[in-house]
Formats: C-alpha cells, structure tokens, sequence
C-alpha cells in the first residue's frame, strides 16, 4: 500500500476545521477588528464632541472669555463702557488700595470672618453628633435642618428684614423681648451697641448649619463602629471617645467644611445688601459694607468697571491666598500617613 500524501497548507485555502466546524482560518479572519468597529468608534466620538461642545462652549464664552475681559478692564480706564479704552496699567489696582472704604470693608469682612466661621463650625458639628445618636426619626430630623440651605439668601434677608427683626413693636424679635420686659428695639439701626450684628449672625446661621450639619453627618457615619467598641472595652466613655475617635477621623471633613466657610464669608453679599438696603426697616446708609457690596457700588453705581474689575481679582487673590494658608496648616490634599 501506497503512503497517503502529504498536504501542503497554501496562503489563502482553509485550514483544518475547527471545533466548531469552521476552519481555523476563518475564525482568524472573523476575530479581526474591521470596518464595523472603526465606524463604531468614529460614531461615539462624533455622539461625544456632540453632547459635550454646547457645555464647554458656554463655559468657555461665559466664564474663561469673561474671565480674560475683566483682566483687560482691570488694566483699563474704563468708565461707562466695558471696552477698554486708555490702557492705565496697575493704577486701578493702586487707586483701588489706596482706598480707605475698600480697606475698610476688608477689615470688617475679616472680623466678620473671625467669628462666623468657628461659630457656624461649632453649631454644625455639635448638631450633627446629637442628631447621629437619634435612632428613630433621624431621616426626618435631617431633611428639617437641611430646608433652609434651600431657601434663598434674598429671600430669608427680607424674611428677617420685615417680619423678625422689622424694628417694630409687634415684630417677632421684639415681641419675644417684651416678654422678658424688653423695650422695643430697632436693630438694623442701632449701631451702638451694633445690635445689626445679631440680625447677620442669626441669619446666616439659619441658612448655613443645616447644610454643614449633613457633611458632618456624612463623616460620622462613615466611621467604623468597631472602633467605638474596643475603645468602650478600654473604658473610653463620652469626651474620650470624641477627643480621641470621632475628632480625628473627621478630620477630612472638618477641613473640609473649614474651607468652604472661609470661601462663603469672604463672598458674602446678599444678606448685607437686601438688609441695609433702603427700604422697610432699612437704612438708606449701610453701617457695614463687604467688598463684594463695595465693589457692586463701584461698578453699577459708578459705571466704573476698570475698578470693580481690579478689586474682583484683589478679592479673589485673598481668597485663594487665605484658602491656600488654610490648606497648608491643616494638610488639606496632603496624603495619610
């Protein structure tokens, strides 16, 4: 009997069927990425710069353009015009400092800093570890102190404005004091005592705990209970458990929270304006002024929109200098351990 021949494989014929049945040759052409998939890939990035050009064209426009512009004006005489006309280089920024009402509003709104942000760090936090410890109705207690992060700041103002602290006999602030035997008292216009401080204090406080409190909450309850326990078995009980467990592990959000309230007290503007604002109850001459006010009276009241733009770049300069001090002796971003 003859041997059988040899098969020799040439380029091109099919191979040995598979497991399947096809030949090896097939599968390898089948398992090649070919036109179907480029046209695929091609679709999505085309569906992508789709969706996503309107956005970054608006924050482009609106934002980093307007950004630029107000740079050029900062460098500007402009004066009832938003155009740059006669280029005055740093004067702005000179005249600007140089400016006793514009320092003025900036040691104010640092007093003003001074004390809102370690006071609403403390209600917030000392709110959110009594409401952690409630086991029913925990949900509901929260949702109750969040609302009024919600309502707007020109809304609560003229709610504090005209209905608590409206000056008047019947006024709820007042109304509360003549049950102690207090006289009636016209806050927003008592500058000495400066009693408008208690109507900026309270209202902030209203409209900023809840909101901190919740972070704050976040935090507590991402801390594991195990920690708690051995500690309980060490004998840890009450101020120990927090000076040595709950403070440290809050850490992050603590730093957190500290920074966004620098950011907020140096930005605040609505509660002032719409309470000192002429109007019922209010005063035609604001005792206190925030840079941001004295900046919205520079650019709207004097069309001068080369100034106002030099103090909004001063204003955030110390801004990001206070936030970046902040960030350096608290370790913010710094890795653990």
């Amino acid at each position: 009997m003859l041997p059988a021949p040899q098969t020799t494989r040439r380029s091109g014929r099919p191979g040995p069927p598979g497991p399947s049945g096809r030949s090896t040759a097939g599968a390898a052409r089948a398992g090649r990425p070919g036109a179907g998939g480029s046209e695929a890939g091609r679709s999505g990035r085309i569906a992508f710069a789709l969706l996503t050009a309107p956005i970054l064209i608006g924050l482009g426009v609106f934002k980093y353009v307007a950004i630029g512009w107000s740079f050029l004006l900062s460098l500007s005489d402009a004066r009832g015009t938003i155009a740059p006309t006669r280029w005055v280089g740093l004067d702005n920024y000179r005249a600007l400092l140089s400016d006793g009402t514009f320092r003025g509003s900036l040691t104010q709104i640092l007093w003003f800093t001074a004390f809102i942000v370690p006071v609403t760090f403390a209600a917030s936090l000392g709110l959110a570890l009594l409401v952690h410890r409630i086991r029913r109705g925990r949900a509901a207690l929260r949702t109750v102190f969040l609302i009024p992060a919600a309502v707007s700041y020109v809304a609560a103002s003229l709610l504090w404005k005209m209905c608590l602290f409206n000056g008047l006999p019947g006024g709820i602030a007042n109304t509360l004091g003549g049950w102690f035997g207090m006289e009636p008292v016209p806050w927003l216009q008592t500058t000495t005592p400066p009693l408008y401080w208690i109507v900026l204090v309270t209202l902030r406080l209203w409209l900023q705990v809840g909101f901190y409190m919740v972070l704050f909450l976040a935090g507590l309850q991402s801390i594991p209970k195990e920690l708690y326990e051995a500690a309980a078995l060490d004998g840890a009980t009450g101020l120990r458990l927090l000076r040595r467990i709950t403070l440290p592990m809050l850490r992050g959000t603590s730093v957190a929270v500290l920074m966004l309230l620098f950011i907020a007290a140096f930005q605040a503007f609505d509660e002032f304006y719409n309470l000192f604002n002429s109007g019922l109850s209010g005063t035609g001459g604001a005792p206190v002024q925030t840079p941001l006010g004295y900046l919205y009276n520079t650019a709207m009241g004097s069309q001068d929109y080369g100034m106002g733009s030099a103090g909004a770049f001063v204003l955030t300069a110390l801004i990001v200098g206070v936030t970046l001090i902040q960030g350096r002796f608290t370790g913010f971003g710094r890795s653990e351990g």
